[in-house]
C-alpha cells in the first residue's frame, strides 16, 4: 500500500473514531519510512491522555485487521506539542489572547498576541521599536496565504 493511501486511510480511521466528539479534530497524520505512524490531535479544550489511547486503540486494531503494514510499526497519538506550527483555522481559534510568533511568506517575523481570527485572515497586536523613537503597539491583519509559519510562544514569566 503507497504512503498517501496508508495516510488517507489512517486519517479516514481517526475521523470515524472522533465523528462524536465536536471538541476533537485530527490535526495532521505522517507515515514515515521507519514505520513510525504519527497522529496529531488536537481539541478546543485541550486532549487528554485517555483520548489519544482509545483513538491509538481503535487506529492500531483497524491496521491489524486490515493487515496495512507488512513489518513493525510503531502509532503514536499525540497532540500537537510546543513549537508546533499552527496549520489549522480551528487552531488559531483556539489559541486567541495567546502570544505567537509569525513569520510571512514575505520573511517578515512578528510577535505578538493573537487577537481575532477570521475566515481568511487574522489579527495580531505586537509591539514595533525603531532605534531612539518610542515603542509603539501596533495592531496588524495578517492574510493566512501570507503565513509561511505561525506558533504559539510559551511563556514562562
Amino acid at each position: 500500500m503507497h504512503q498517501n493511501s496508508k495516510e488517507e486511510l489512517i486519517q479516514g480511521l481517526v475521523e470515524e473514531k472522533i465523528a462524536d466528539r465536536e471538541d476533537l479534530f485530527l490535526v495532521d497524520v505522517s507515515v514515515l519510512s521507519n514505520g513510525k505512524v504519527e497522529i496529531l490531535v488536537d481539541g478546543d479544550q485541550g486532549v487528554n491522555i485517555d483520548d489519544c489511547a482509545d483513538i491509538s486503540r481503535f487506529v492500531g486494531f483497524h491496521l491489524e485487521e486490515k493487515e496495512v503494514f507488512s513489518g513493525p510499526y510503531r502509532l503514536e497519538v499525540s497532540s500537537p506539542g510546543v513549537g508546533k506550527p499552527l496549520k489549522l483555522h480551528r487552531q488559531y481559534l483556539k489559541n486567541i489572547g495567546r502570544k505567537i510568533k509569525v513569520l510571512t511568506t514575505e520573511g517578515e517575523e512578528l510577535q505578538g498576541t493573537l487577537l481575532v481570527v477570521e475566515e481568511d485572515r487574522f489579527e495580531m497586536e505586537y509591539v514595533y521599536k525603531e532605534k531612539r523613537k518610542k515603542a509603539e503597539v501596533l495592531k496588524k491583519y495578517i492574510a493566512f496565504e501570507q503565513v509561511k509559519e505561525t506558533k504559539v510562544q510559551i511563556s514562562f514569566k
